[in-house]
């Protein structure tokens, strides 16, 4: 059935704590890893200041207003909002997600928030992380603080963000290769955590829930039936996997195949498959991340020294898992600054396989472009690269909701400026241009850019601006 966007669609933005607001320290929050991180390649800066919204927060809130945002994506940050110190609330924190949600709903933004978006709290780590069943425990706790206080202001909740990033590239969090059995032991904790959490949501409010992982189309790279099936494998552990439990409840039995056939099949006990397939902890939406897609031929490397080849470490390393795929460029996509692949009809096609597959509301929690940018002599950024983009994207989505696609939302990556998790200031996503650098912190004031005032109008129009 056709699909078409109205006054309700939810346009708007995203961000992540550990990315925008600072404030580490500051009214007993506590480190979490990103804060204790000792990797950071040189001449890029920390997340201690970041974007400094914890103290820009109501000048932020109100650019997103000017921008007619309806929603705004945006993460809780668990070490804010818990003492391990004190084994409480923190209600400093907890104060201040109040303020922001109180805020955002002044100027009518739906807040849309994630419970976790990388930031494990370090006191955690240190006793064992998600490798340890107490994690879980743990989660389950914090899932039930956060209903309990929000659940009335909050009617969309994600659980985990980019969790299928977190298993496949764990060096650009951590700081290490995947080893991969516990790597997939953390990955089931996991989800036992966000079906305890979804159910809790359920339970305590009338909100709704969705996992947050990122997805993309696999394209095999020729005709060949080796590549086809190399796709075939690389989408089923990149992709299908991460959205198979939450919503059928059970794992992805190729995945499971490849796990044991590398001697890296994780433990599970006696009860857990029912956690994962109680009907009260199925998503009422998929949220996703979408930036590109993503090629692969059947492995035909020559070291065999390790199951897993990195290449860089982020969102779009070109690794391989030995003797069932091996990721490549795709040399018929032109690149961003940073080399990611854009793919508008990819974002399509995404769309429709996460439909097709598993008949559930879409919500877009992250899509853009990265560049350098820095302040002309009338402190303006033309982005006009950032305006096609969008635009561009923006075509696949109306035809993919044309075609059936039951899209909730769109919340690019993101909302302002802020520091990105592997080249810090230098990368910049935001419509908004916040006035530092990695070494000097300036005066962190606010400059909407061109797409800003785009954007604004796509908002105005429900896109009608767009051709």
């Amino acid at each position: 059935m056709k699909k078409t966007i109205d006054e309700k669609f939810l346009w708007g933005g995203s961000s992540a704590a550990f990315q925008i607001e600072g404030g580490w320290d500051a009214d007993g929050r506590e480190p979490s890893v990103l804060d204790t991180k000792i990797d950071i390649p040189k001449n890029i800066t920390d997340f201690k200041v970041a974007s400094d919204h914890y103290h820009h927060w109501k000048e932020d809130i109100k650019w997103m207003s000017e921008a007619g945002f309806k929603s705004y994506r945006f993460s809780i940050s668990w070490s804010r909002v818990w003492s391990f110190k004190n084994n409480a609330p923190n209600k400093p924190g907890i104060k201040f997600y109040n303020d922001v949600i109180d805020e955002l709903i002044k100027y009518k933004i739906e807040p849309i928030i994630t419970m976790y978006h990388f930031d494990l709290p370090d006191h955690l780590q240190q006793q064992g992380g998600w490798l340890s069943r107490a994690t879980i425990d743990e989660f389950e706790r914090y899932a039930k603080l956060l209903v309990e206080t929000f659940g009335k202001k909050v009617k969309y909740w994600l659980t985990i963000n980019e969790q299928n990033m977190m298993s496949l590239v764990p060096e650009a969090l951590y700081g290490k290769k995947a080893i991969m059995k516990e790597t997939y032991q953390s990955n089931h904790h996991m989800f036992l955590a966000q079906a305890k959490a979804i159910k809790i949501v359920h339970q305590l409010s009338d909100s709704l829930v969705g996992p947050a992982p990122n997805i993309n189309s696999i394209y095999p790279n020729s005709n060949k039936p080796e590549d086809y099936l190399a796709a075939i494998n690389f989408a089923n552990i990149r992709n299908w996997y991460y959205l198979d439990v939450p919503v059928f409840g059970r794992y992805n039995e190729i995945v499971l195949d490849l796990l044991a056939k590398n001697n890296s099949m994780f433990d599970i006990k006696e009860g857990d498959m029912d956690i994962l397939s109680d009907p009260l902890s199925k998503p009422d939406f998929i949220a996703f991340n979408y930036y590109t897609t993503a090629t692969v031929k059947a492995w035909d490397l020559s070291e065999d020294d390790s199951s897993n080849s990195s290449v860089k470490s982020d969102q779009q390393s070109l690794f391989g898992i030995k003797n069932w795929f091996q990721r490549i460029d795709n040399s018929n996509l032109p690149k961003t600054q940073f080399q990611w692949e854009i793919d508008p009809l990819g974002f399509k096609t995404t769309m429709l396989e996460l439909t097709t597959k598993y008949h559930l509301p879409l919500l877009l929690t992250e899509n853009g472009i990265a560049a350098l940018e820095q302040l002309d002599e009338n402190n303006e950024i033309n982005d006009q690269y950032r305006i096609d983009f969008y635009t561009a994207h923006l075509k696949q989505m109306f035809e993919a909701m044309e075609m059936g696609v039951d899209l909730i939302g769109f919340n690019p990556w993101s909302a302002i400026d802020l520091v990105s998790s592997h080249q810090g200031m230098l990368k910049r996503y935001g419509f908004i241009f916040v006035n530092r650098t990695d070494d000097n912190l300036k005066d962190m004031k606010r400059y909407p850019k061109k797409s800003f005032y785009w954007y604004k109008e796509v908002i105005k129009t429900n896109g009608k601006n767009i051709k």
